[in-house]
């Protein structure tokens, strides 16, 4: 069960060695890609630390990363997985004796539930709660299922001790993620591709037939997903895509039309893209690569999303921008203003970015933090809504 924490970073390894939310707070330095410093504060954000078994509540108080009360907050278990509900009212986090729910205060404190039990067994590797707050869907690894549990919308807790289950043709799970209009389920499955599972939040059984997507490349897997803010296009994350030295790839499906797009798997820069992050406002999409060739260093690239009747399009931005070691996910906080990239193997723990003054879609670097109590092996960020 234990290795269940560890899976998408065990997968890549063998794999690399072979409408506006917010407005941008502009910070000193003009050059894209660069490093300066701001003034501007962050909603509250929540970081898992594997090797000291805790949570990490902070936030940017004017340009300082700032721990929320009584955070670091200590947990049952090694942690996998956490996931915030979109009405910002509760928290959980997988782990590997199961998953455990949590109450946010209106300053973003948080509380442990359920009575300190785990609200489910499963050891989830991915997981997010639907848009209507009534659903944790979670995925286990090495199981090949993807399971609904139904929740309270107010309070987070289970209102049944039923869980609905779709089989999934793999069982490497990597990410799951769910379509804004609530009308899909997608997960990575590693070297099986990716899911499609329709799903519909108002019945008894919200899962449908599932349908997948094969790798781009023989020897390839899936390991990120994500879907626009705007239900139009949904992206995946895979090793072994493109050509050239750093070979993983974005690739860019219609979401109407379930096709393609024109140009698709685009150069990620790096060798595992670990994270997706489509921005809000819908105009620009940044991945996160773990490694990249010849480096424990990783990098995050960004595109701009286009559209010509009808026809989107993806265009790279002309830089990368710097990360940590081994970086593994992204967040976007509340107010818009700041991307997150939290670092596996630190240096530093937490990176914060904002777009660059001149350079539309360049991310300039304007903090950094570490985010508990030392050592840190950070597995996975979620932002409050």
């Amino acid at each position: 069960m234990k290795m269940v924490a560890w899976a998408r970073l065990a997968l890549a390894a063998p794999l690399l060695l072979s409408g506006c939310k917010g407005f941008w707070d502009a910070p000193t330095t003009t050059s894209g890609g660069g490093t300066g410093t701001t003034t501007a504060s962050s909603g509250n954000f929540y970081v898992l630390n594997a090797a000291k078994d805790e949570i990490a509540g902070e936030y940017v108080n004017k340009g300082t990363v700032t721990a929320l009360a009584g955070s670091p907050y200590p947990l049952p278990d090694a942690p996998i997985a956490i996931a915030v509900a979109p009405n910002g009212n509760f928290l959980y986090v997988s782990t590997v004796s199961g998953i455990y729910l949590y109450a946010i205060a209106s300053s973003g404190q948080l509380t442990l539930g359920n009575t300190g039990a785990p609200i489910s067994a499963d050891a989830a590797a991915s997981m997010q709660v639907d848009a209507t707050n009534s659903w944790l869907v979670e995925a286990v690894s090495g199981t090949g299922e993807v399971f609904a549990i139904p929740i309270n919308s107010s309070t987070g807790a289970m209102t049944s001790t039923v869980e609905q289950r779709a089989i999934l043709p793999g069982a490497a799970i990597q990410q799951l993620a769910i379509s804004p209009d609530d009308l899909r389920v997608f997960v990575a499955m590693g070297l099986d591709g990716t899911a499609i599972v329709p799903f519909n939040s108002g019945v008894t059984n919200p899962f449908g037939t599932v349908s997948a997507i094969g790798v781009e490349k023989t020897g390839g897997a899936a390991l990120s997903v994500a879907v626009d803010p705007l239900d139009r296009i949904f992206y995946i994350g895979e090793t072994a895509a493109t050509t050239g030295s750093n070979t993983g790839g974005l690739r860019a499906f219609d979401l109407a039309t379930m096709k393609e797009i024109a140009g698709s798997p685009f150069a990620s820069q790096g060798l595992a893209p670990y994270g997706i992050l489509p921005f809000s406002t819908g105009g620009y999409v940044y991945v996160v690569n773990r490694q990249v060739s010849g480096s424990s260093t990783g990098v995050i690239a960004g595109f701009a999303l286009g559209s010509t009747s009808g026809v989107y399009s993806l265009t790279a931005l002309g830089s990368t921008f710097a990360a940590g070691t081994n970086p593994v996910a992204l967040a976007e906080d509340s107010t818009g203003t700041f991307v997150f990239a939290v670092n596996y193997g630190g240096s530093p723990d937490l990176t914060g970015y904002t777009l660059d003054a001149t350079k539309v879609g360049y991310l300039d670097q304007v903090v950094t933090a570490a985010t508990g109590t030392d050592p840190v092996n950070v597995t996975a960020i979620a932002a409050a809504p």
